[in-house]
């Protein structure tokens, strides 16, 4: 009984771990990440780093249109902003990739 526990705990620390290491390495998260940290340093140059919360992150598939503009995926979830090296509590964040995983809006918004 003990021993099938054990098999079922790791089991799911293994299913789970490989689920978060997928997510990490997602180049529309890797997108949004860089790029919303150049567009928040643009406004603040106290802005250190982005760091994504990645078990908060939903990765969506889209096929619509803003306008005239494709929309391919959408990415939500939360980042913690980094200024002077210090993080505080978590933002929102909703980014929008269009054609070639090309990031065209990046959106942060405080809980």
């Amino acid at each position: 009984m003990l021993n099938q526990k054990l098999v079922a705990a790791s089991l799911f620390f293994a299913l789970t771990t490989g689920i978060c290491s997928a997510q990490s390495s997602d180049p529309a998260v890797a997108a949004c990440k860089s790029t919303g940290l150049l567009a928040l340093q643009e406004k603040s140059k106290d802005i250190s780093d982005l760091v994504v919360d990645m078990e908060s992150v939903a990765v969506s598939k889209a096929d619509t249109r803003v306008e005239d503009v494709q929309v391919k995926t959408v990415v939500l979830g939360e980042a913690y902003i980094a200024r002077n090296g210090k993080t505080g509590t978590p933002d929102r964040f909703v980014c929008l990739l269009g054609e070639k995983g090309k990031v065209l809006l990046t959106f942060f918004t405080a809980q």
